[in-house]
């Protein structure tokens, strides 16, 4: 297919914002829904047909093993479906494979490219955008892109950046605490709270260090609590940064000596905050998934005691997105494996709170009762919220207060 240049610097930014109205909401649905070219039928058939047989190079995230045993299933899925072999290329950090894309385009490798999909978000992606590092539009291009909800869930804007079509929604996330309901009978229910609690309990709370994206969505969070200002999150990080800013310092001086190891060590990401809770050194940690717990003691690495809680204000929720590098080998092949996570059978499964727990991207109201059946819950479940105890999601940050924020950090607080 021949790449269809960006056209996104001269566009109005289009802002998902769960406070506007839904008649603003649905103009700015259909208008970030226009940014892309949609296929016709035979168009996708030619695109299923060039991608079999062909390879995949799939450049995500390697930091959680629920993840990457969902990508090898996705992976045995669409073997079986169109003979496409995925190659998890498993990174530490997105701007791995981002770096990769940067120096071949400086070696004028438009052809070929190492990195087939990647998932990306928020800085990653604004930095790839601004570059010219994305092939698309193509969010239209894949049918079950029209089952996709654009008005209530923020699937055409990566913390707060349109995506117009260069990006592909693919889960929803949303940051959660999970306790030991065994030691902690009242979790805090705010981040000043939280700060409290973990001055009257010292060395029971940690979170990972804010390289790690675990880490700065817990700094994220704060700031959005404590910022004088949050509307003013929405636009990029300048002049008003020390302002914002300033209480979630005092807050974090505060809070620091308190963690586990007086702040002096970090845990690596996820999966360390969990051994740390399973093994009793702590009794609360973050996540950005609301069904951790679940799958975490359905998997024997959190004890059955372990609940899941959340401030009363809310909290910060956003979705993963993958897209496809402008300079692809596999194009075709990474399109529809893009197409396939979209679909309602991988939905589904990764909606699984035994397996993911991730909410769905796609508009349940959409789908024919078949396929609503698959995510209706079968039970109950202790240690997951509902969706009323969810409660709307907090729109993230412009990407320059993640990026600013840890920076600051470091300067503040790196030994």
């Amino acid at each position: 297919m021949p790449r269809r240049r960006p056209f996104y610097r001269c566009r109005e930014p289009l802002e998902w914002d769960p406070r506007m109205t839904l008649a603003r909401r649905t103009v700015l649905a259909t208008a970030a829904a226009s940014l892309a070219f949609p296929a016709r039928a035979a168009d996708w058939t030619s695109i299923e047909q060039a991608a079999r047989g062909k390879p995949v190079f799939w450049n995500a995230w390697a930091g959680d093993d629920r993840t990457n045993a969902f990508i090898a299933w996705v992976g045995e899925q669409v073997r079986a479906s169109h003979a496409i072999d995925v190659h998890h290329v498993r990174l530490r950090d997105t701007s791995e494979a981002v770096a990769r894309v940067v120096a071949e385009k400086a070696a004028g490798r438009t052809e070929g490219g190492s990195v087939d999909l990647v998932w990306i978000n928020g800085p990653n992606f604004l930095s790839m955008k601004e570059q010219g590092l994305l092939f698309g539009p193509v969010l239209d291009t894949l049918p079950n892109a029209a089952l996709v909800e654009r008005v209530t869930k923020p699937t055409v804007v990566d913390f707060t950046v349109p995506t117009e079509g260069f990006e592909i929604p693919w889960r929803m996330a949303r940051v959660v605490f999970i306790a030991d309901g065994a030691r902690v009978k009242q979790p805090p229910r705010s981040m000043a709270a939280l700060g409290a609690w973990a001055t009257a309990n010292p060395g029971r709370l940690a979170h990972p260090h804010p390289r790690n994206f675990l880490g700065a969505t817990f700094l994220k969070q704060a700031l959005v609590e404590l910022a004088p200002d949050r509307a003013a999150l929405a636009s990029p990080a300048g002049e008003n940064f020390t302002v914002m800013t300033a209480p979630l310092w005092a807050w974090y001086t505060t809070l620091r000596p308190a963690l586990w190891r007086r702040g002096t060590n970090f845990p690596e990401g996820g999966a360390a905050l969990r051994a740390l809770l399973n093994d009793g050194e702590i009794d609360i940690m973050i996540s950005f998934n609301p069904a951790e717990a679940v799958s975490a003691i359905a998997s024997g690495t959190l004890p059955p005691t372990v609940r899941t809680f959340m401030p009363d204000g809310g909290t910060i929720g956003n979705c993963s997105f993958n897209a496809i590098a402008f300079n692809a080998a596999n194009r075709e092949a990474a399109m529809v494996l893009a197409n396939f996570l979209l679909s309602p059978v991988a939905q589904a499964r990764a909606a699984d709170p035994e397996i993911l727990g991730s909410p769905t991207v796609l508009a349940l109201d959409r789908l024919p009762q078949a396929d609503r059946a698959r995510f209706a819950a079968a039970r109950p479940i202790p240690a997951l919220l509902t969706d009323a105890e969810l409660g709307p999601a907090l729109p993230e940050p412009h990407p320059t207060w993640m990026t600013r924020l840890t920076a600051e950090w470091e300067r503040r607080f790196a030994a």
